[in-house]
């Protein structure tokens, strides 16, 4: 019998943070057709004409900020969890990394099981919260490249793990060492998306963004969206931690564009507890399953000054899931259910 592919797959990351790779990345991340969701053509005047000529080099010095001798901290990571992944699953099991984004490829990856002879395929995209944009974009992509073989193994996904026991208690406990309890409020801070992919996910088209708090409880209708599941990995996090509804704020980051996105904007929250007169916040990111760009640079750095700057103390990063063991577990888990 052959062996079991696991096929774990984060967002990307540039090869290095020189303004050339950084170009390479945004230009193949923002042209996917799921990511920004527009006609091909205004996309490609979008993202070629403007986004990336113009986001590269302001990227590129942001990149360079979080960059160090071990490369880029996402890649690094998710280098070490498809290792350990690998070493408990055993030789019954071949696992690989792959970028969605630049290297390494999904189509690598896909070949590397292929030379290897594996009798089946289960596809771990790295996002908690499924979104288009992200799982979904990972599945088909892998769907395309797969189709085209000529004997196509067992293939299966997950298309997301937002509720994940292990997941919520490694957030959780990785929040005890700063002592919660001595934070004046505590942010969940997502990746955004533009609205319209939410309502894209409505396939009632009657209640996404038409019903009070309608992301706040999970539901039959909701159950695949996106922010809905952030608020249930949000509120599953703050029951482990004893946290009120009162005591933390769900929020989105790393707005695009002029059009809605999804709210409220961390941004806003922001200005808003500073009135309130809090003065130190504990920020989660569980968009995210390895450290990276956004929660190493935009929360520690950018929104650390910013809350400053409107009279806060201290916006502190919870890390994310990186090597715990217990978030390997989980993947591990994953992979043989």
């Amino acid at each position: 019998m052959g062996k079991k592919g696991v096929l774990l797959v984060n967002l990307g990351t540039p090869d290095s943070p020189e303004v050339g790779d950084v170009r390479k990345y945004l230009d193949q991340f923002l042209m996917d057709e799921r990511v920004i969701d527009i006609n091909a053509f205004n996309r490609t005047l979008l993202v070629k004409g403007v986004i990336v000529p113009f986001r590269s080099p302001k990227t590129s010095k942001l990149y360079k900020e979080i960059w160090d001798e071990n490369g880029s901290p996402l890649l690094y990571f998710s280098k070490i969890q498809a290792a350990l992944v690998q070493e408990q699953l055993g030789d019954e099991y071949h696992v690989e990394l792959a970028m969605r984004y630049q290297n390494p490829s999904i189509l690598s990856a896909l070949e590397k099981m292929k030379a290897g002879l594996v009798e089946s395929i289960k596809v771990i995209p790295l996002f908690p919260q499924y979104a288009s944009a992200s799982s979904g974009s990972v599945i088909q992509l892998v769907m395309e490249l797969v189709s085209k073989w000529a004997t196509i193994p067992a293939i299966s996904f997950v298309n997301s793990f937002h509720d994940n026991e292990l997941m919520i208690e490694t957030f959780a406990e990785n929040a005890k060492k700063y002592q919660p309890e001595t934070f004046d409020h505590v942010l969940f801070s997502f990746h955004g998306l533009p609205e319209r992919q939410l309502l894209k996910c409505d396939h009632t088209g009657n209640y996404c963004l038409k019903k009070d708090n309608c992301c706040e409880t999970l539901n039959d209708t909701n159950k695949m969206c996106y922010s809905a599941q952030g608020h249930n990995t949000a509120r599953l996090i703050a029951e482990k931690m004893n946290l009120s509804r009162a005591d933390y704020t769900v929020c989105f980051q790393s707005r695009l564009g002029k059009e809605p996105w999804v709210q409220p904007y961390t941004t806003d929250v922001l200005k808003k507890l500073a009135v309130e007169g809090k003065k130190r916040l504990l920020v989660f990111s569980p968009a995210f399953v390895a450290d990276c760009l956004e929660t190493l640079y935009e929360i520690t750095v950018e929104y650390h000054e910013e809350f400053k700057a409107l009279g806060g103390e201290h916006v502190q990063l919870v890390e994310s899931l990186n090597d715990d063991p217990k978030f390997i577990q989980a993947l591990v888990d994953m992979a043989k259910g």
